[in-house]
């Protein structure tokens, strides 16, 4: 199965500021709580074009590797030019697909979009009317609790 997603509404209406660790270490316990001094929310720390913003939520494993994986909820900012590299969301014969994309071939007439699962095959766009990119990824969120 590739990475699709189901885009899910953005709505703005919910102001929840909430506490913001600085420098949480992965190695040495910190005692982090003496230092929530400041706040982070989503709608507003992170979402810098709000009119041109989803959320999907993602559905297959094709985008493992780079630690997308099913379940998890992609952040697409619509406005943005997709650049080398950046994993954007794919419009491609009707169906919506996570790839890295790669220009590196432009020149040649082609651009390639790169899954990030071995068992996936590199897909290449010949004819730029085949698909579009429909918006850039610019953060996933994953859930590391089952609830």
């Amino acid at each position: 199965m590739s990475s699709r997603v189901t885009i899910l509404n953005a709505g703005f209406e919910t102001d929840l500021p909430l506490p913001l660790a600085p420098g949480i270490r992965a190695g040495f316990p910190s005692p982090a709580q003496d230092y929530l001094h400041d706040t982070l929310d989503f709608n507003k720390d992170m979402i810098h074009h709000r009119e041109a913003t989803f959320y999907a939520r993602v559905d297959g494993d094709s985008m493992r590797d780079a630690g997308i994986v099913e379940g998890d909820i992609a952040v697409i900012d619509r406005s943005l030019d997709p650049r080398n590299g950046d994993i954007i969301v794919a419009y491609i014969d009707g169906e919506f697909t996570i790839k890295r994309l790669d220009t590196t071939h432009r020149e040649e007439g082609y651009i390639e979009l790169h899954p990030a699962n071995p068992a996936y095959s590199t897909i290449r766009i010949d004819n730029p009317d085949e698909f579009r990119v429909w918006g850039v990824i610019i953060y996933t969120i994953h859930n590391w609790h089952n609830y």
